[in-house]
């Protein structure tokens, strides 16, 4: 049998670089970084710190009003894209008589909250933004801007006059079911008595800032806070920079994920001293924007953005179409590493699952040496440069896509201070940040950790959910997620929500929202046009769905994970078993739209009941 390194030269006569080396190198990086409180590291907003959370900069303080007295249909509980779309799928299907429940200002959920500079989304905007046909709509640029995007969402909203179906500025505190009315309550912070047949929880992964638990992170006297409530009161400008009442401040970013890499590059140019808190390095590749051709746009046909958002989820997925619509660098990587292999002749051979993991590690590796390589070509202080390369495989972590942010770190008042070994920033004072022994004096904080994605979801959504028999949602999933097609679950009747669990992921969100929200207005209509009170996932029904993630899941998805730096893909080093159950539908958003519709066509609701 051949050697490892004998199956290497064949496979890659041209190879220029050691794998085990870089194995042994990636391990070595991620223990750096492993921390035995995984996810609990991170301060829940609330209490004392709910401030980072509950504060909107964004509105006028002190509003009131009258508290509701509704009887609805339909209660969606959050107005960002994906109630939203929601929203505007129930207005197809003729369902007029629902509210959209949101605590902020306005539509929007996470692009309400994130106005930081520079804030930009990383999928390309024809893919992006969500009915594009319908509204008339095209987009400045092949990635949108903060501005663009919520210009966008309220355009949705007042295109599908959803408007005066929205109740903002309010917070929903229990949804409970009422048996003998066989209708949910809705209870929220302003006393509101709600009474809805129907509901939909619509609160998206990205809700609830991440807050790291820093010793001392109370005691700091100076300005602090989180990017998704930036205070341009304190910085001046806007989003598009003129940071100027910064001149004569010295600036601390902790964390250095997708966030931080937009908003640097304008802290850097106005501030006074930046310090960058930097635990893990993002891996940072070229965006590449561009204006939007009118010209090109003019001849795109009907459907067209379905065709783009599924050619984008098809090349994510390795399936070889003939042409890649959006050609980025999302669907660069997935033709390194996966479409590589589907395109290999092996003369109708099996594919060699050893020799296919091989071939996938080795296109990640060289993807991630131009990663490291462009680092070096970009940054000119050494000790900066070593710190801010990435050693770990490509989607240990969402990966990120800027042409600013390397280059910040050559000015002079720029410091980026790497806590890999210390594992994250010792601690606060009343006066500075304080890292690797060294006392570092700032005027402000800002918090540059993004939002709560894989933490306990009752963690992440403040209201409890309670069902028949008074069983808690999140009893109900507290050893993972229990659900049909990541819908819906047994005990709670009438009851949905649109997310990223046991269904298909898909690094493109809206276009996941977007299918999730047909799906469930076409069920509630049902229900109605059936004539009958209520519809419930069976428990038959939602085990075999459990069992089918975990299945198709496999054990491949954990390994990989387990062997990533700490993040929260996998949980902080934590992965387990549930980890394997809160997956998505591993063979892709496309193939899962298909099951969805077959479900559909079939027309007997299989695996719900109605009464």
């Amino acid at each position: 049998m051949a050697s490892e390194r004998e199956r290497l030269h064949n496979l890659f006569p041209d190879l220029d670089f050691d794998p085990e080396q870089l194995r042994n190198r990636y391990r070595q990086e991620r223990d750096r970084r492993l921390r035995n409180d995984g996810e609990s590291q991170y301060i829940e907003t609330e209490g004392e710190y709910a401030h980072y959370a509950d504060d909107d900069p964004y509105v006028e303080p002190g509003y009131e009003r009258d508290p509701l007295d509704l009887r609805l249909d339909v209660v969606v509980i959050g107005a960002g894209f994906s109630g939203l779309m929601t929203g505007a799928r129930l207005k197809e299907r003729g369902i007029d008589n629902f509210r959209i429940i949101e605590s902020g200002g306005n539509f929007g959920g996470t692009w309400y909250w994130n106005r930081y500079p520079g804030a930009q989304c990383d999928i390309e905007s024809y893919c992006y933004l969500p009915l594009l046909e319908e509204t008339g709509y095209m987009p400045k640029e092949k990635y949108s801007y903060a501005p663009e995007i919520y210009e966008h969402v309220k355009r949705v909203g007042k295109y599908f006059d959803l408007e005066d179906r929205a109740v903002f500025r309010t917070r929903v505190t229990q949804v409970k079911w009422l048996e003998d009315e066989a209708v949910w309550q809705v209870s929220t912070h302003r006393n509101d008595k709600i009474r809805s047949r129907f509901v939909i929880q619509a609160t998206g992964p990205a809700n609830r800032p991440k807050l790291p638990g820093i010793p001392g992170i109370r005691s700091f006297h100076g300005k602090s806070f989180h990017t998704s409530r930036w205070d341009y009161d304190y910085t001046g400008g806007d989003h598009n920079g003129g940071l100027t009442r910064l001149s004569d401040k010295r600036i601390a970013v902790i964390g250095t994920g997708a966030t931080a890499i937009q908003c640097v590059p304008f802290l850097g140019e106005y501030a006074k001293e930046l310090y960058v808190f930097q635990r893990t390095p993002s891996s940072v590749d070229l965006r590449g924007n561009k204006p939007t051709d009118a010209t090109w746009y003019k001849t795109l046909e009907p459907g067209w953005q379905r065709k783009r958002r599924e050619n984008f989820a098809a090349t994510l997925t390795g399936q070889n179409l003939g042409e890649d619509l959006v050609a980025d660098g999302w669907t660069d990587i997935a033709r390194r590493i996966l479409l590589s292999l589907r395109n290999r002749d092996t003369d109708g051979e099996a594919l060699d699952m050893e020799e296919l993991a091989l071939r996938s590690e080795i296109a990640d590796f060289q993807k991630m040496n131009e990663i490291r390589g462009r680092v070096d070509e970009t940054v000119n202080q050494p000790h900066a440069a070593e710190a801010l390369k990435p050693w770990y495989r490509q989607f240990c972590k969402r990966p990120t896509f800027n042409d600013e942010y390397l280059e910040t770190f050559n000015r002079e008042k720029v410091y980026l201070i790497d806590v890999a070994d210390a594992k994250g920033v010792e601690r606060i004072t009343e006066t500075a940040v304080i890292a690797n022994g060294v006392e570092y004096e700032v005027d402000c904080i800002i918090y540059a950790t993004g939002f709560e994605i894989t933490t306990d979801a009752h963690r992440r959504v403040d209201f409890d959910t309670i069902g028949c028999g008074g069983l808690s949602l999140y009893d109900h999933w507290r050893d993972g997620f229990r659900t049909l097609h990541g819908l819906s679950s047994h005990g709670f009747p009438n009851w949905f929500t649109i997310g990223i669990n046991q269904n298909a992921f898909s690094p493109n969100m809206t276009a996941m929202f977007d299918d999730q929200a047909m799906h469930v207005s076409y069920v509630i209509d049902e229900v109605k046009r059936r004539g009958k009170r209520s519809i419930e996932v069976s428990a038959e029904a939602e085990e075999t769905w459990v069992q089918e993630i975990i299945r198709l899941a496999g054990t491949g998805p954990l390994s990989f994970l387990n062997d990533c730096t700490p993040g929260y893909y996998n949980r902080e080093g934590t992965a387990s078993q549930g980890t394997r159950q809160n997956t998505g539908y591993a063979p892709g958003i496309n193939v899962f739209n298909d099951l969805l519709k077959d479900w559909r066509e079939k027309g007997n609701l299989e695996g719900m009941v109605l009464n």
